[in-house]
């Protein structure tokens, strides 16, 4: 195919920050910002994911279709709704432009990039997008919501529901049993026409399920299907470690014409066993997988964008620094208005930032305001895993202290005003480890949750951002900080390695175990402290700011290396 005749793609995602209340992770800004840019580039891209009980009637959608398909043993009533791409998430007119009248595919194919929301109650979780489930059963709920959402998607294209695509473009784990069906079900053989594009955004979240004896498993959503697969499915559809159970992630790897890792070096990384004693993460189980797909050379690497307009790099202020402050106070008392009680995490930080309000106060007005040390991300073991191991000193001695209270005594050295401030929500275990760290050291304000325009004045007051994540897919945050002007130090794996140049763009450490990942990020802040306010320090900060990583540039990468 060439790229003259790419007209559609169809991207199956689980989020899209596009609109209100369907983001969680760096998906969601991909799946924002690719269409517009593959739009550039005359190729038009609509988004199909669930509607979650919500986002039809906050934007107004229209009723376009109901479906019926057989899930889980009995026949199930599935609505479609369809909506024009909102200019911004704040949008609520896109869908006043269409027609009362329900539009044919062939008058949709037409039309600018549109918006399907597939509505099913078991697409509902009180307005998230993910289910909390239990620890004996992972993935239980989502995965039955996502192959009921899988067999939606596959039922609308295979009978013409949907617009003609050229292009099956299937995200992670919640969008892979689209492939499965379509490569090992006989009724959906035409969806072969399409070129499949699969894209693994976090390989470390598989949607692992049972092929039988539960009701969450294959066998219980497919009882139609689980006897009659194409013999594919063999070595498709089930994890290469545990016998009786599915992989959706494997069968997106197998099954798709083209995969998509979201950096080069990540797509590397990804080809090796992973060795997590040693603080590697690479194929998570998969690697035999995909690197068959590479030998085949039908794995492509490809960093994801950042949107750049009207975001030049800023200069840090007491004024911004004050108003910060405020802004982090007043989004940790909104937090308590969705809970019974006040957190003891919540407590901590309150107290926290109002020490610092005070002194920002008592400062005198000739004194620039304190080192501000910032982080922005989903409290996951990827994000924080070297930061609460023990503390080995270049000595190789173990000290009695954290890798993270260890970078806070560095900072207390090196700038006895500076303060960490750490945004960010997720695993409830991990809050716990950074509220007993953040009692104990004054000079952390560790904000348990997300607040979207207090992440933003993050990345633009901040003096350094960090980011030490054991791995790295693409990451976002980097991006967002270097835009704001704010230089990073980062672990040099993925695409943070693809994104900053130590000493040149930003500053990296290494560590060859997980034990020494955490010295060496230690040493290399205590090094990072000492050029502040250098001519070395301006040179590196106005070299971040400059770093250009744009989505034009990415979707002509896409239709070139993916869409063909």
């Amino acid at each position: 195919m060439t790229q003259d005749n790419v007209k559609r793609v169809l991207l199956v995602a689980a989020e899209n920050d596009a609109l209100q209340g369907a983001k969680v992770g760096g998906m969601a800004d991909v799946i924002r910002d690719l269409p517009p840019a593959l739009a550039q580039c005359g190729v038009i891209a609509d988004v199909a994911m669930p509607n979650y009980g919500f986002l039809a009637a906050h934007y107004s959608a229209k009723h376009y279709a109901n479906i019926k398909v057989n899930f889980s043993g009995t026949s199930h009533s599935v609505k479609v709704f369809c909506m024009p791409r909102p200019s911004t998430k704040n949008d609520l007119s896109a869908s006043m432009s269409m027609s009362h009248v329900m539009m044919s595919p062939e008058q949709l194919q037409s039309n600018p990039p549109m918006v399907y929301l597939f509505d099913h109650p078991l697409f509902n979780h009180n307005g998230q997008v993910y289910c909390n489930g239990a620890d004996d059963r992972p993935f239980a709920d989502d995965a039955s919501k996502f192959a009921l959402f899988s067999l939606c998607v596959a039922t609308c294209l295979v009978d013409n529901i949907l617009p003609k695509y050229h292009v099956l473009h299937l995200h992670d784990w919640h969008a892979a049993m689209v492939a499965m069906l379509k490569t090992c079900v006989d009724e959906f053989d035409r969806l072969n026409d399409m070129v499949c594009v699969y894209t693994i955004h976090n390989l470390a979240l598989q949607g692992i399920r049972p092929f039988n004896g539960d009701e969450s498993s294959f066998s219980a959503w497919f009882p139609q299907y689980a006897t009659r697969l194409k013999p594919i499915s063999k070595i498709s559809l089930f994890d290469p470690r545990y016998a009786n159970c599915i992989n959706p992630m494997r069968m997106g790897i197998v099954l798709s014409d083209k995969v998509h890792l979201v950096s080069p070096t990540y797509a590397q990384e990804v080809l090796l066993p992973s060795d997590h004693a040693k603080g590697f993460f690479g194929g998570e189980g998969l690697e035999d997988d995909l690197a068959e797909k590479a030998k085949q050379h039908n794995l492509v690497g490809i960093i994801n964008g950042c949107m750049y307009d009207n975001h030049p790099g800023e200069i840090n202020s007491d004024c911004d620094y004050a108003a910060l402050l405020t802004k982090a106070q007043n989004a940790v008392l909104a937090w308590q208005t969705k809970v019974p009680q006040v957190s003891a995490i919540d407590t901590i930080a309150l107290c926290r930032l109002s020490q610092l309000s005070v002194a920002n106060a008592l400062r005198a007005q000739t004194l620039k305001a304190p080192f501000l040390l910032t982080s922005v991300g989903r409290l996951t073991s990827q994000k924080v895993l070297i930061l609460l191991q023990p503390f080995i000193d270049r000595h190789g001695h173990q000290q009695p202290i954290t890798v993270l209270s260890a970078l806070l005594n560095t900072l207390k050295q090196r700038q006895p005003d500076g303060v960490l401030l750490l945004l960010g929500s997720g695993d409830k275990h991990i809050a716990q480890q950074l509220q007993a760290v953040a009692a104990k050291h004054d000079n952390l304000v560790f904000m348990h949750g997300y607040d979207e325009s207090l992440s933003d004045m993050l990345y633009q007051g901040g003096d350094l951002f960090l980011m030490p994540s054991s791995f790295e897919p693409c990451g976002i945050s980097q991006m967002l900080a270097m835009r704001a002007g704010q230089p990073c130090l980062v672990h040099a794996v993925g695409g943070l390695k693809d994104t900053i140049i130590d000493n040149v763009s930003g500053w990296s450490f290494t560590g060859e175990s997980l034990s020494l990942q955490g010295t060496e990020l230690v040493e290399r802040f205590n090094q990072v402290l000492a050029l502040y306010n250098t001519p070395a320090w301006q040179r590196v900060t106005q070299c971040a700011s400059q770093q250009r990583f744009t989505w034009a540039a990415v979707a002509k990468q896409y239709i070139e290396k993916l869409y063909q």
